[in-house]
């Protein structure tokens, strides 16, 4: 893993305009030996063929192709404005990272820092942490507690005729991941969970619960219980901290709005969409997968291509990596795309819901076959 050292960041820095930030950054760069005089028109060019803010107050400014042999050492110098710099329309940057990559590195390097940087809680507290923490924060030593929930915690098709049966499978994945204690598996086998409405089952303990966690089975068919009671989805909580109620929320939403039919015709990636995001269950909602085939996958260049053509379109966007956590994210912010961690291959799921769904879905199709800026194969 890419290790910033605290000499290379640089707090309450202030510039004239975002050509002086990069070449500030350039410059920092260029003393730390990492690039030679020249790798600022680089900077500069790449900054012209496309913006390098990622959002959340953050912009990675980086040469183009053509002064990758400018670069001596691979390296990155980090500046922090607490008064903002003017990126581009609605930009602001707060934190500008200067990136110098020998070959390939810094595609490692960039899903690493757009990991921890796209939790929207930690963009604040970047504008004005000291260097010390805010190499923490990048490094991701300073994250939120962990929290667990991904589709290798969803079960489908489950083929049961009784409850338990669902009740263990939930509890054993939840101990298989270390989130939970036996006390925790052996009191959710005796305890009945909540029926919270329209088939679908809740359930938690008061001990044992190690880091939070949530996982859902779901059986192949309606489990009907001596009261009568359907069961057609289990959702089980290690509930640690708040963050589970976030889950909780979302599926409160769903039963409130009569819409929790919808998490029992889904597939892992679609319930875990439901689950933990705004997923638009309308008529004008649209929903397609695509493959990208960029040899280096989504990262900057191609995208802010992608999140460009987005931006065109009235309609919301999501998008999920199918073989990545399975996670949703904003397809409008450039950062949580590229925090996918989309490779070669990698299969997106896109959702598009608004006036301009079907129109911007069409574009997105287009605009990964043709290679999102870098051509097609």
């Amino acid at each position: 893993m890419f290790q910033l050292e605290v000499q290379a960041i640089h707090t309450g820095a202030s510039a004239t305009n975002k050509e002086d930030a990069i070449r500030q950054v350039a410059a920092a760069l260029a003393n730390a030996g990492n690039v030679g005089e020249g790798y600022v028109s680089g900077m500069l060019a790449r900054e012209q063929q496309t913006s390098t803010y990622l959002g959340n107050g953050i912009a990675i400014p980086h040469g183009t192709t053509d002064t990758r042999d400018l670069v001596l050492n691979t390296g990155v110098q980090v500046f922090q404005f607490p008064q903002g710099i003017e990126w581009g329309a609605d930009q602001t940057a707060y934190v500008v990272i200067g990136i110098a990559a020998k070959s390939d590195e810094h595609l490692a390097l960039l899903r690493q820092l757009t990991h921890v940087l796209s939790d929207d809680s930690i963009a604040e507290t970047i504008k004005t942490a000291s260097a010390d923490d805010l190499r923490a924060i990048l490094m991701g030593e300073k994250q939120p507690a962990e929290f667990r929930f991904d589709t290798s915690l969803i079960s489908l098709d489950v083929n049961t005729a009784d409850l338990i049966t669902l009740q263990a499978l939930n509890a054993g994945r939840l101990q298989s991941i270390h989130a939970v204690s036996p006390q925790f598996v052996a009191n959710t086998l005796v305890q009945k969970p909540l029926h919270v409405g329209q088939g679908v089952w809740l359930q938690d303990c008061a001990e044992g619960n190690l880091f939070s966690a949530v996982a859902v089975s779901r059986p192949s068919a309606p489990v009907t219980l001596e009261s009568g009671e359907a069961v057609s989805l289990l959702i089980t909580c290690s509930t640690a901290d708040a963050q589970p109620l976030t889950v909780v929320n979302y599926l409160t939403h769903l039963i409130n709005n009569n819409q929790a039919s919808a998490l029992f015709s889904a597939d892992a990636a679609g319930v875990l969409a439901l689950l933990t995001s705004e997923v638009s269950l309308g008529d004008d909602s649209v929903t397609e997968e695509f493959v990208i085939k960029n040899e280096h996958g989504l990262h900057a260049r191609p995208g802010t291509a992608l999140v460009t053509v987005i931006k065109q379109y009235d309609c919301d966007v999501s998008v999920i990596n199918l073989d990545g956590s399975g996670k949703p994210a904003n397809g409008r912010s450039l950062m949580k795309v590229v925090a996918l961690g989309v490779k070669k291959g990698h299969r997106l799921r896109f959702t598009t819901s608004g006036p301009q769904a079907a129109e911007a879905m069409k574009a997105i199709g287009e605009a990964i076959a043709s290679g999102l800026g870098e051509g097609a194969e």
